[in-house]
Order: C-alpha cells, then structure tokens, then sequence
C-alpha cells in the first residue's frame, strides 16, 4: 500500500516574506543587509499608522453629524495635515516625500537609495524620539538599486494596519522579530548574532519572572527582546503597557539603533538613553532601582575592566576579575534592583563552578546574602553565537516575603538539560510545554501553597548547608541526583577561553605591580 504523503505546512506571513526578502540579498552580508531590509519595515510602519490616521481624521472631519465636522474643504485639508493631530495620538509625523507611497512610486528609478535616505532624514527631523535612529545608506555604491527597488515592491506588498487581511498592527512586529531571528542564524563570525537572544530563552526568563507591573530593566538589552516578551507578558494577562517602565541601555550602536526601531514600532516607551553606552563605565540610569532585572549579557566578556572601576560601589560582594565580567554583570544586576526586587538572567556556566581570580568568594557572599533563588541548567545549543550550555540565574532580595512565601536559606535548582528540541544540526529550541515545566516547577516551589516537591534527577531545594558543603559550587547536577554530573562542568572550550583570560590579566596586573615597585625604588635612590 502506498504511504501517504503529509502535507506540506503552510508557510507563514513571516516566513513568505523571509524567502523573499532574502532572495534578494545578492551579495550582501546578513550583518549589513539586516540594516537594509529593518530600516524598511520600519518606514513602512510609520507610513501605514500615520494613513491609518490620517483616514480616521478625514472620516470625522467630513461627517455632517460629527462635532468635529469642517465643511470648507480647504480648511479641512490643512486640519489633516495637522502635525499635532497625529503626535497627540503616538502616530510619527511622515512628511509627504517620506510616505511609502512616495517611495514606492521610485522603486523602478536608479535614484530609489537616494530617495530612501532622504525620507529618513526626513522623518529623523520631524520625530525627535528617534533621531539618530534610522538607517541611511541606502543610496552607497555598493548596493544594487534594482534588488533595493523589488525589496520595496516586497514589503509594499504587506498591509500593516488593523484593517488589513494580515490581522492588526502587531503584525510588523512579528515580521520584525522573526526577521531579527533569521539574520541572527545567518551571521558568522564570534560575535554572528549577539543582537538577539532566541524567542524560547526570553520567554523562559519572564514567564518564570512574572513582570506583571513595575520598572524593568536590561543593561544588556540588545535589539529590546526582552522588553517586548514582557509587555507580550503583561497584555496576556489582562494588563496593559503602561504597567511596566522599560529601561535599558546597549554598547554597540547598530544594535541600539535596531531595538529603538523594535521598541517603537511595537508602541512600548522605554528610555534606552540618548546613545550607546557601556554600563559599567557609562551607567545612563545610575539611580534607577527596578522591580526586576531581565538580563542576557555578552558571556565571559575579557575586555571589560577600566581602571576607573576599581572602587565602584556596584561591587559589594568582591570585584570582579579584570579578565571576566561576568560577576561585574551580576553585581551590576544587584546594585539596579530594588528593595523588593527579582533578577532573571543567562551565564555560562562556569560561573557555577569557577573559584579562579576571586569569583568562588563572590559567589559564596551571594548566597551566603541570601540572594540566589535558582539556577536553572539549561540545554547546549540554544543560542545562534555559541554552542555552548549556558544557566539561567535568579536572584531576589528580601526573599523572607516580597509578595512569595519565605524562602530564606533554600535555593531551588534545576536541571533542565536534558529537554528542547533540535531544530537544526547547530540549534536547540525550548518548546512550550519545556517553558511550562521549568516555569511551573520555579512558581510551585516559590509560591504560597505551590504544592511543590523535590523529582529527582530534575528539581531540588537545597538548604544553605548543602550548598556550603558543596563548596558554594552552584552546579544543578549536583542536587538533583543527576546521573552525569561531570557533564554539568564547565565545556573545555569556555575553560580554555576563560582561564587563557584570567592569565593574561593576571599578567597585565603583574606588569602594573611591577612599574609601581621601579617607580617606588627610583624615588629611593633619587
């Protein structure tokens, strides 16, 4: 008998439109043309909600039953044109070259990059809120004109508004996400894909955090996915935007740029800052105290240290080696929190183990503090940048209530590193129903009457002793009764590449003490 063949899954708006938009990439590499294809959308959003509006006020003002009905057409033309008619509804102000239609009526000219790149610098002038934000290299040599145009035709093709056969508005923030995610896995490279922390990472970290209201906070925010999965959060469960405050800042200023057209375009307000900056030599929010922390900073960053640092008051538990920032990141983390708050954040795991350079004694003063909540172990190969496993830290001060049951003295670990699926050879993803039972297991455990229960192999409350005679080594696999322990270890390759740092900080402090010492003996001899 002949086997039947399944039918094909359909593709997705997203998906189609991927195809498409990277068939037209040419020559381009994943890491500039993401720029090219985001910039677009993003024009394309703010042309479609500014005619959404601007019908809304066409129709009111040509009603004869409206209060607001202007029956001189004249007149009722320049109320449209009305700047503040739209600013006044959170709608970006378009000038009449910088409307998609506009553009796309230049789509087949050879000069359709100039004409792209002075409807940015128009729309940058007339909204300062994203000023310096745009992309505007559309008209370079090296981008082919006639692939630019098709790209405009593509994106033309895809209605953004409430009315249209797509669904709402929120549709360009799914092709923007999913977009974000397709050229992450495209890059190459050591940092290939550092923007953009995977969908099934974020939405562990808040489904387990919970930011149902209150300030939010990401040093490390990258293209803003984590914000965007914690207003998704709060709108699922019947609130609203405006219940969360987002803060966050970002290095690197392509990316900083991508996650304020991100954070836009899905109608959160967060204060990003006015630039790029590094968050330990240029805290943009240092008296922010937040409810929580949503964090997946860069892993074992070796050039962080500036000199400046050294008595900075963030390190109250140790200072943390000059070659690893890791536990800078942490202490960062903690110095943002607020009386009453929760962080949730990604390290490599050696930071569970290592005792090299000071961060076994950070990490004992943590817990011994009666900060760490739970250290989840998760799955290698979830990230695009790296292949290596990676813990899920959750730190929480005044645990003897804020708003959970007391939890003074215990600390849950979990070993989830046995779940996911392969979603390629190079990529792992968490399904929901992983999501369900990591976040589950953390909720019973630290809820009121959560009905929790140590399972072997996967979920253990260990008390501060057991900790201690562990040695304060945080590792999951050595509470649960995990039958493969050793795996649970820091991989060879994040060892080498971290203690290969430590030594060469190690060195360059030698040299440091060195000087001093030729210095102090010259004064003698002088």
């Amino acid at each position: 008998m002949a086997r039947t063949a399944k039918p094909k899954q359909a593709k997705t708006l997203e998906q189609r439109l991927w195809d498409a938009a990277d068939a037209l990439r040419g020559n381009q590499e994943p890491s500039e043309y993401k720029h090219v294809v985001l910039g677009l959308v993003f024009l394309k959003y703010i042309s479609d909600r500014f005619e959404e509006r601007r019908k809304a006020i066409e129709i009111t003002l040509s009603d004869p039953d409206s209060d607001d009905y202007i029956p001189n057409e004249v007149r009722r033309d320049q109320f449209i044109e009305s700047r503040d008619e739209y600013t006044s509804h959170n709608v970006f102000w378009a000038p009449a070259d910088a409307r998609w239609d506009s553009i796309q009526a230049k789509a087949k000219l050879p000069s359709i990059g100039q004409d792209i790149d002075k409807a940015m610098d128009l729309i940058e002038k007339e909204n300062p809120i994203i000023r310096g934000v745009l992309p505007r290299n559309y008209g370079r040599e090296g981008l082919d004109k006639g692939r630019l145009g098709q790209l405009v035709d593509l994106i033309g093709s895809i209605g953004f508004t409430e009315t249209d056969d797509h669904g709402s508005d929120d549709v360009l923030g799914r092709v923007y996400e999913y977009f974000l995610g397709q050229f992450a896995g495209k890059e190459t490279g050591k940092d290939a894909g550092a923007f953009y922390t995977p969908r099934w990472v974020v939405r562990l970290l808040v489904e387990m955090l919970e930011p149902y209201k209150g300030r939010v906070y990401d040093p490390a925010a990258g293209s803003g996915g984590m914000f965007v999965e914690s207003s998704k959060f709060v709108k699922a469960h019947g609130g609203k935007r405006t219940d969360l405050s987002v803060y966050g800042q970002e290095f690197t200023d392509a990316t900083w740029k991508l996650a304020k057209m991100n954070l836009a375009l899905r109608g959160i307000e967060a204060d990003m800052g006015d630039r790029s900056a590094d968050s330990f030599t240029q805290d943009l929010h240092p008296d922010l105290r937040a409810d929580f922390v949503i964090a997946n900073p860069p892993f074992n960053v070796s050039n962080w240290w500036d000199a400046k640092l050294a008595d900075d008051p963030r390190w109250k538990y140790g200072t943390p080696p000059e070659g690893n920032a890791n536990f800078a990141w942490v202490q960062h983390f903690l110095y943002h929190l607020a009386p009453n708050g929760s962080a949730g954040f990604v390290l490599a795991n050696g930071s569970l183990s290592s005792k090299t350079s000071g961060e076994g004694e950070i990490r004992r003063k943590l817990v011994e503090a009666d900060l760490v909540d739970c250290i989840v172990a998760l799955p290698e190969k979830l990230f695009f940048n790296t292949g290596i496993p990676v813990s899920i830290w959750f730190l929480s001060k005044n645990r003897h209530g804020n708003g959970h049951r007391e939890r003074r003295g215990e600390t849950l670990f979990i070993d989830a590193r046995k779940l996911g699926s392969m979603v390629s050879r190079k990529l792992r993803e968490l399904t929901e129903a992983d999501i369900a039972k990591i976040s589950g297991t953390y909720h019973s455990w630290r809820n009121h009457d959560g009905g929790y229960a140590d399972t072997s192999g996967f979920a253990k409350s260990a008390t501060l002793l057991e900790i201690e005679k562990h040695d304060f080594v945080l590792t999951p696999g050595r509470y649960v009764g995990a039958e493969d322990v050793e795996a649970d270890e820091e991989p060879t390759e994040e060892r080498i590449e971290r203690l290969t740092n430590e030594l060469f900080s190690e060195f360059e402090g030698g040299r440091k003490l060195e000087d001093q010492v030729r210095a102090r003996l010259g004064g003698l001899t002088s």
